[in-house]
Protein backbone atom coordinates (compact mmCIF):
# COMPACT_ATOMS: atom_id res chain seq x y z
CA UNK A 1 0.00 0.00 0.00
CA UNK A 2 2.27 2.77 -1.38
CA UNK A 3 -0.41 5.79 -1.82
CA UNK A 4 -2.09 6.86 1.27
CA UNK A 5 -5.13 4.82 2.08
CA UNK A 6 -8.50 7.33 2.07
CA UNK A 7 -10.99 5.44 4.88
CA UNK A 8 -14.45 5.82 6.47
CA UNK A 9 -15.30 5.14 9.69
CA UNK A 10 -18.83 4.47 10.70
CA UNK A 11 -19.11 5.19 14.37
CA UNK A 12 -21.57 6.79 15.81
CA UNK A 13 -19.99 6.83 19.13
CA UNK A 14 -17.72 10.45 18.98
CA UNK A 15 -15.31 8.52 21.67
CA UNK A 16 -14.97 5.29 19.82
CA UNK A 17 -14.57 7.14 16.78
CA UNK A 18 -11.68 8.52 17.96
CA UNK A 19 -9.95 5.35 19.45
CA UNK A 20 -10.38 3.79 16.23
CA UNK A 21 -8.91 7.17 14.25
CA UNK A 22 -5.69 6.88 16.88
CA UNK A 23 -5.31 3.25 16.24
CA UNK A 24 -5.23 3.80 12.55
CA UNK A 25 -2.67 6.91 13.04
CA UNK A 26 -0.70 4.96 14.91
CA UNK A 27 -0.75 2.11 12.30
CA UNK A 28 0.20 4.47 9.60
CA UNK A 29 -0.39 7.37 7.63
CA UNK A 30 -4.35 7.01 6.51
CA UNK A 31 -6.69 10.01 5.33
CA UNK A 32 -9.61 9.10 7.55
CA UNK A 33 -13.34 10.61 7.51
CA UNK A 34 -15.88 10.08 10.60
CA UNK A 35 -18.80 9.37 9.44
CA UNK A 36 -21.51 9.49 13.03
CA UNK A 37 -24.53 9.33 11.35
CA UNK A 38 -25.19 5.90 8.59
CA UNK A 39 -28.03 6.91 7.28
CA UNK A 40 -26.21 9.24 4.88
CA UNK A 41 -23.39 6.44 4.17
CA UNK A 42 -24.16 5.82 0.51
CA UNK A 43 -24.48 9.52 -0.82
CA UNK A 44 -21.16 9.52 1.26
CA UNK A 45 -19.28 6.63 -0.12
CA UNK A 46 -20.22 7.93 -3.54
CA UNK A 47 -18.98 11.42 -2.83
CA UNK A 48 -15.75 10.96 -0.76
CA UNK A 49 -14.86 7.49 -2.98
CA UNK A 50 -12.65 5.77 -0.31
CA UNK A 51 -10.19 3.01 -0.59
CA UNK A 52 -12.04 0.99 2.53
CA UNK A 53 -15.05 1.30 4.90
CA UNK A 54 -15.05 0.28 8.78
CA UNK A 55 -18.26 0.20 10.60
CA UNK A 56 -18.87 0.08 14.04
CA UNK A 57 -22.32 -0.99 15.19
CA UNK A 58 -22.92 -2.92 18.97
CA UNK A 59 -25.68 -5.04 17.72
CA UNK A 60 -26.88 -5.15 14.28
CA UNK A 61 -30.22 -6.58 12.33
CA UNK A 62 -30.25 -7.63 9.50
CA UNK A 63 -31.49 -5.40 7.56
CA UNK A 64 -28.95 -2.85 9.31
CA UNK A 65 -26.28 -4.91 8.54
CA UNK A 66 -27.24 -5.58 4.80
CA UNK A 67 -28.01 -1.92 4.39
CA UNK A 68 -24.95 -0.62 5.53
CA UNK A 69 -22.65 -3.26 4.26
CA UNK A 70 -24.50 -2.35 0.45
CA UNK A 71 -24.13 1.40 1.25
CA UNK A 72 -20.37 1.30 1.33
CA UNK A 73 -20.03 -0.31 -1.50
CA UNK A 74 -18.52 -4.09 -0.67
CA UNK A 75 -17.71 -4.79 -4.55
CA UNK A 76 -15.75 -1.80 -5.20
CA UNK A 77 -13.78 -1.52 -1.98
CA UNK A 78 -13.15 -3.59 1.51
CA UNK A 79 -15.61 -2.89 3.97
CA UNK A 80 -14.29 -4.38 7.68
CA UNK A 81 -17.37 -4.50 10.35
CA UNK A 82 -17.01 -4.68 13.95
CA UNK A 83 -19.89 -5.67 16.19
CA UNK A 84 -20.15 -6.23 19.75
CA UNK A 85 -22.56 -9.13 19.13
CA UNK A 86 -24.31 -11.18 16.39
CA UNK A 87 -27.05 -13.05 16.36
CA UNK A 88 -27.10 -16.48 14.45
CA UNK A 89 -26.72 -15.97 10.56
CA UNK A 90 -25.59 -12.55 10.53
CA UNK A 91 -22.41 -13.40 9.54
CA UNK A 92 -22.98 -15.17 6.92
CA UNK A 93 -25.26 -12.50 5.59
CA UNK A 94 -22.47 -9.98 6.08
CA UNK A 95 -20.26 -12.18 4.07
CA UNK A 96 -23.16 -13.11 1.19
CA UNK A 97 -23.69 -8.87 1.32
CA UNK A 98 -20.12 -8.38 0.14
CA UNK A 99 -18.55 -7.16 3.52
CA UNK A 100 -15.03 -8.56 3.56
CA UNK A 101 -13.94 -9.08 7.32
CA UNK A 102 -16.64 -9.40 10.13
CA UNK A 103 -15.71 -8.85 13.26
CA UNK A 104 -17.74 -10.40 16.59
CA UNK A 105 -16.99 -8.72 20.38
CA UNK A 106 -16.33 -5.68 19.31
CA UNK A 107 -13.72 -3.26 18.22
CA UNK A 108 -10.48 -3.23 20.12
CA UNK A 109 -7.81 -0.35 18.63
CA UNK A 110 -4.83 -2.73 18.95
CA UNK A 111 -6.91 -5.24 15.76
CA UNK A 112 -7.76 -2.66 13.93
CA UNK A 113 -5.04 -2.57 11.57
CA UNK A 114 -4.66 -6.68 11.17
CA UNK A 115 -8.38 -6.26 10.25
CA UNK A 116 -7.71 -3.56 7.82
CA UNK A 117 -5.37 -5.35 6.53
CA UNK A 118 -7.12 -9.04 6.30
CA UNK A 119 -9.93 -7.02 4.41
CA UNK A 120 -7.93 -5.57 1.96
CA UNK A 121 -6.05 -8.45 1.21
CA UNK A 122 -9.10 -10.56 1.41
CA UNK A 123 -11.34 -8.33 -1.10
CA UNK A 124 -8.34 -8.13 -3.58
CA UNK A 125 -8.09 -11.80 -3.78
CA UNK A 126 -11.88 -11.93 -4.39
CA UNK A 127 -11.94 -9.26 -7.03
CA UNK A 128 -9.17 -11.21 -8.59
CA UNK A 129 -11.99 -14.55 -8.90
CA UNK A 130 -15.00 -12.02 -9.95
CA UNK A 131 -12.10 -10.99 -12.87
CA UNK A 132 -11.32 -14.26 -13.68
CA UNK A 133 -15.05 -15.63 -13.18
CA UNK A 134 -15.99 -13.35 -15.55
CA UNK A 135 -13.62 -13.59 -18.09
CA UNK A 136 -13.76 -17.00 -18.26
CA UNK A 137 -17.76 -16.86 -18.88
CA UNK A 138 -16.97 -14.61 -21.52
CA UNK A 139 -14.20 -16.74 -22.70
CA UNK A 140 -17.12 -19.58 -23.16
CA UNK A 141 -19.49 -17.18 -24.21
CA UNK A 142 -17.32 -16.53 -27.31
CA UNK A 143 -16.58 -20.06 -28.05
CA UNK A 144 -20.33 -21.05 -28.28
CA UNK A 145 -20.71 -17.74 -30.70
CA UNK A 146 -17.61 -18.90 -32.82
CA UNK A 147 -19.20 -22.52 -32.73
CA UNK A 148 -22.72 -21.58 -34.13
CA UNK A 149 -20.87 -19.19 -36.37
CA UNK A 150 -18.48 -22.86 -37.72
CA UNK A 151 -21.76 -24.38 -37.65
CA UNK A 152 -23.33 -21.85 -40.58
CA UNK A 153 -20.36 -21.19 -42.22
CA UNK A 154 -20.31 -25.31 -42.25
CA UNK A 155 -23.77 -25.97 -43.30
CA UNK A 156 -23.81 -22.90 -46.35
CA UNK A 157 -20.50 -23.65 -47.64
CA UNK A 158 -19.93 -27.10 -47.22
CA UNK A 159 -16.64 -27.09 -44.92
CA UNK A 160 -14.96 -28.87 -42.61
CA UNK A 161 -15.24 -27.38 -39.08
CA UNK A 162 -11.11 -27.17 -39.20
CA UNK A 163 -11.74 -24.89 -42.71
CA UNK A 164 -14.95 -23.31 -41.62
CA UNK A 165 -12.98 -21.86 -38.49
CA UNK A 166 -10.03 -21.36 -40.95
CA UNK A 167 -12.34 -18.65 -43.08
CA UNK A 168 -13.47 -17.41 -39.75
CA UNK A 169 -9.80 -16.39 -38.46
CA UNK A 170 -8.63 -15.07 -42.45
CA UNK A 171 -11.43 -12.86 -42.11
CA UNK A 172 -11.02 -11.54 -38.92
CA UNK A 173 -7.31 -10.96 -39.70
CA UNK A 174 -8.43 -9.16 -42.76
CA UNK A 175 -10.49 -6.71 -41.52
CA UNK A 176 -8.18 -6.43 -38.05
CA UNK A 177 -11.09 -7.79 -36.02
CA UNK A 178 -11.28 -10.63 -33.45
CA UNK A 179 -12.51 -14.10 -34.61
CA UNK A 180 -14.96 -13.71 -31.61
CA UNK A 181 -16.33 -10.69 -33.00
CA UNK A 182 -16.71 -11.34 -37.09
CA UNK A 183 -18.60 -14.63 -35.42
CA UNK A 184 -20.69 -12.35 -33.63
CA UNK A 185 -21.67 -10.13 -36.08
CA UNK A 186 -22.07 -13.43 -38.49
CA UNK A 187 -24.63 -15.13 -36.69
CA UNK A 188 -26.46 -11.64 -35.41
CA UNK A 189 -26.68 -11.14 -39.32
CA UNK A 190 -27.73 -14.45 -39.76
CA UNK A 191 -30.58 -13.85 -36.98
CA UNK A 192 -31.82 -10.60 -39.23
CA UNK A 193 -31.96 -12.08 -42.71
CA UNK A 194 -33.33 -16.01 -41.15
Amino acid sequence: MSERLKIIVVEPDRERALQIVDSLNQAGDFHIRILSEPTSLASNVREQAPDVVLIDISNPSRDQLEELALASGPMDRPVAMFVDRSDEGLSSAAIEAGVSAYVVDGMEPRRVKPVLDAAVARFRMFQRMRTELAEAKRALEERKVIDRAKGMIMRHRGLSEDDAYALLRKTAMDQGRRVADVAEALVTAAGLLG
